[in-house]
């Protein structure tokens, strides 16, 4: 059975991550693999392209639409941090299956609730277990909100790897830095620099191993936030207006703010009335019937609302007073300018050209 390690960074836009943040990487993949552009999944968020990834599917066979659900007959709504929701067998469960050791490392413990079955090792920085670190040789990891985190869990993955040699390890750190940094600050290419450091420390210590580098989502800088949901009830129309970015984590978007709605018409005699103004919305980049959507994106239909709304690059859907507001201080995702993002591959399963999205990644591998 190949070794794989896939190694997710959380929001990494491919500005981030450059042959002048990251050279020993770039400096091995022209050695064994390839580094370029590829896209992830609709909408440009951390559950659904998780699921994704560690499938090889699209959601329209993952079952993961967001970060948050709700249930237009029953009311019902929540974040989504269990296991339950994905549909389509992971690559973990695939691999233990076949009789290989695996491990899943990540800061935000939604990743190990949500997508833990299958895993032999599970190590969260949220919810890190004592034990494991002892055996791991690890600190006490740092606020998971901070630089440091993704320091610990690369770090932890050069441990695992090492003590364990699992043969599949999935390893994923955490966004809070690119939500408020810009590529070229000083915290933001520290953070690449502590990646850079341990993969070159992982290929040395295995250096026939399978090596994925990608993101789950992209980050852009955006000036204003708009409440779609007060927009569209004071124009009238009886909706709810979920964002698929929403989770628990607000020290990364303050107001929930993201690039994509999932609309729900409570009164579907409205739908065409809706459509109309929705596309004539100066806030609002694109809307689509949610048919279009699933066709085109790879969603399941009847898990994304009556109509599914796109922002611009520079603007975001969010739970803010009012309508609007315009600030200096918000960096996230969700929309479909968010969707650029970087892979290296070192030791790939298969040819440069194969890899165009994200979900390509477990897709080539042979198992």
């Amino acid at each position: 059975m190949e070794k794989v390690l896939i190694l997710v960074i959380d929001g990494c836009a491919p500005e981030y991550f450059t042959e002048k943040t990251a050279p020993h990487i770039f400096r091995l993949a022209k050695k064994t693999g390839f580094a370029k552009r590829i896209l992830c999944a609709v909408p440009s968020v951390t559950n659904v392209n998780h699921a994704c990834i560690l499938s090889g599917k699209w959601p329209e066979e993952t079952g993961v639409v967001g970060n948050y659900f709700y249930n237009l007959e029953t009311g019902r709504e929540g974040f989504i941090e269990e296991r339950g929701y994905m549909k389509a067998p992971t690559i973990l469960q695939r691999c233990k299956e076949a009789g290989g050791k695996t491990a899943l490392l990540t800061v935000k413990g939604k990743i190990l609730g949500v997508y833990g079955d299958g895993a032999d090792i599970g190590i969260s920085a949220q919810t890190p277990d004592r034990g494991q670190l002892e055996q791991y040789g690890l600190d006490m990891p740092p606020a998971i909100q901070s630089g440091e985190s993704t320091q610990w869990i690369i770090k932890a993955a050069y441990q695992c790897i090492k003590i364990a040699d699992p043969d599949m390890v999935y390893c994923t750190t955490n966004d809070y830095i690119f939500h408020h940094y810009a590529p070229g600050h000083k915290e933001a290419v520290a953070q690449i620099a502590a990646i850079d450091e341990y993969v070159e420390k992982i290929c040395t210590l295995d250096p026939g191993r399978q090596i994925y580098i990608t993101a789950d989502h992209g980050m852009n800088q955006k000036s204003t936030i708009v409440n779609f949901q007060s927009i569209a009830e004071r124009a009238g129309f009886a909706v709810y207006c979920l964002p698929p970015l929403k989770d628990r984590y607000v020290e990364n978007h303050i107001y929930q703010e993201g690039g994509m709605l999932y609309v729900f018409l409570k009164d579907k005699s409205q739908a065409a009335a809706f459509f109309d103004f929705a596309k004539n919305h100066h806030h609002v980049e694109q809307v689509l019937p949610k048919e279009e959507a699933a066709e085109i994106y790879h969603l399941p239909a009847g898990r994304i609302g009556d109509y599914v709304l796109f922002s611009g690059k520079d603007s975001a859907f969010g739970e803010v007073e009012g309508e609007c507001i315009t600030t200096d201080a918000s960096r996230t995702h969700g929309s479909l300018h968010e969707r650029d993002i970087p892979l290296v591959a070192l030791n790939p399963a298969a040819s440069e050209e194969k890899y165009l999205y994200n979900k390509d990644i477990v897709a080539r591998l042979s198992l």
